[in-house]
């Protein structure tokens, strides 16, 4: 059953106005809340040690990105992703469906219910962010196809375009990445109303290097599965192999649920920097189980061993 009204919503009915946006940042500052926005009470489950939920400078989330298609560095989306061409887009829905779509994303943001939402977005490398999301629920989309009972898993693709993403053309990047970035869930995760398509944060639409003008965020599972710039959603029958299982399968899983019990070969996966005011404002924080959504999304993983299916 889809929940509606959902407490980690900004704004439940529209987006926020970035004028109205930059107000609510002058009033925490009266209130002397300088380093950073607040969430409301209770709009997310905080660590124990924070009374509120910090987010994330908008500097820091449009300039410390992995997207491996503008360059390998942290800083390389931000200086490079400029030369991605968002106009024209078209988004195909294909697979295991009565009848495949293609739809262009003027339609796509003038049909779908848009939804402000603040999400943890945890790094498998062990950072992490807390982003205020414009968009909506992928099971709105989905719902303007008719998914055949054989559809068990929906596989995503970003943009294939060297000549516009610079790091599908580069020999050493594209030694070890065979492009386009392909990533799956599973067909009820897609359509938890928790996973999101965004089309913006910080109330403005999504910048080229933060996954314009659509890309997948899946809250509780690391990083690398919210996929950016999307251009097919394809309705499949087996699981999808995604783009890291065909590098390093046995580091990097299909689900790639935030386990702080899991830990990667190389590092230790309970605890995490949070980037807020500063890279380091606030040292390492302990990691939570499925990133703090265990309440909503753990009945789906009744009875699976989740250090086998990792």
């Amino acid at each position: 059953m889809l929940i509606k009204n959902y407490k980690f919503d900004v704004d439940k009915t529209k987006t926020t106005d970035e004028n109205l946006y930059k107000k609510r940042r002058e009033i925490l500052k009266l209130m002397g809340i300088t380093s950073s926005i607040a969430i409301f009470p209770n709009m997310l489950n905080a660590n124990d040690k924070y009374k509120l939920e910090t987010i994330t400078p908008e500097n820091k989330a449009t300039t410390y990105n992995n997207f491996y298609e503008f360059g390998l560095d942290k800083s390389d989306p931000s200086r490079n992703a400029h030369t991605l061409k968002t106009r024209p887009w078209q988004v195909k829905i294909t697979g295991e469906v009565d009848k495949e779509i293609t739809l262009d994303i003027d339609t796509i943001l003038k049909e779908m219910p848009i939804i402000e939402r603040a999400y943890r977005l945890r790094c498998v490398e062990a950072w992490s962010m807390n982003i205020p999301w414009r968009g909506f629920e992928l099971n709105k989309l989905l719902n303007k196809v008719k998914i055949k009972s054989s559809a068990k898993f929906v596989q995503f693709k970003t943009k294939y375009a060297p000549n516009e993403m610079i790091g599908q053309k580069n020999p050493y990047i594209g030694g070890f990445i065979k492009y386009p970035y392909i990533e799956g869930l599973r067909l009820d995760e897609a359509l938890n109303p928790l996973t999101l398509i965004a089309t913006g944060m910080y109330g403005k639409d999504l910048q080229n290097q933060n996954g314009a003008p659509l890309r997948l965020v899946v809250p509780w599972k690391y990083g690398f599965k919210s996929i950016k710039s999307i251009v097919e959603i394809k309705l499949v029958e087996k699981m999808p192999e995604s783009t890291w299982m065909q590098l390093q399968g046995d580091e990097y899983g299909f689900y790639a649920n935030v386990n702080p019990n899991v830990h990667h070969p190389r590092w230790s996966q309970g605890e995490e920097r949070f980037i807020g005011g500063s890279f380091f404002s606030f040292g390492k924080v302990k990691t939570l189980m499925f990133n703090g959504y265990e309440e909503e999304v753990s009945n789906m993983y009744n009875g699976m061993d989740l250090v086998k299916f990792f």
